[in-house]
């Protein structure tokens, strides 16, 4: 029988490391600096931020404008007294049902393509100063 080393480890694939020899005194003094601002945002630190901050706020770009409450009742009254739906003047104008809820509701954002269709169809006045008028018919020269 063979003698073997019971305390000896032998590893197999993997390379010894060598330990590191410090060939000069500068690999030795290493430099540690305590950060003064840890864990805080830098961004947020002076007041002049939180100026530019509100300013941002300030110049903050406004919604465009919805369709004016009284259009939607035009457009409502309109289509009642023809006894159409909002689904028959969607079909008539082109347009989803979901558009003309919009502009009844007054929640639409006023596109002159869609009014001069539901002017059309309905043959009231929708655009200008005498909103909810009936259209009259082409001015004869």
């Amino acid at each position: 029988m063979s003698y073997t080393d019971w305390d000896s480890k032998t590893v197999i694939g993997h390379k010894a490391k060598a330990p590191k020899v410090t060939r000069n005194a500068s690999d030795l003094n290493v430099a540690t600096e305590k950060k003064t601002t840890a864990g805080a945002n830098k961004g947020h630190t002076g007041p002049d931020h939180q100026r530019i901050a509100k300013l941002d706020r300030e110049n903050e770009v406004a919604p465009p404008p919805k369709v004016n409450p009284t259009v939607g009742k035009a457009i409502q009254t309109a289509r009642m007294e023809k006894s159409m739906t909002q689904k028959d003047l969607a079909q008539k104008t082109n347009e989803k049902p979901s558009v003309i809820q919009d502009y009844e509701s007054g929640k639409a954002i006023p596109n002159p393509q869609i009014l001069g269709k539901l002017e059309r169809a309905l043959g009231v006045k929708l655009r200008g100063a005498d909103i909810g008028k009936k259209l009259e018919g082409p001015k004869k020269s």
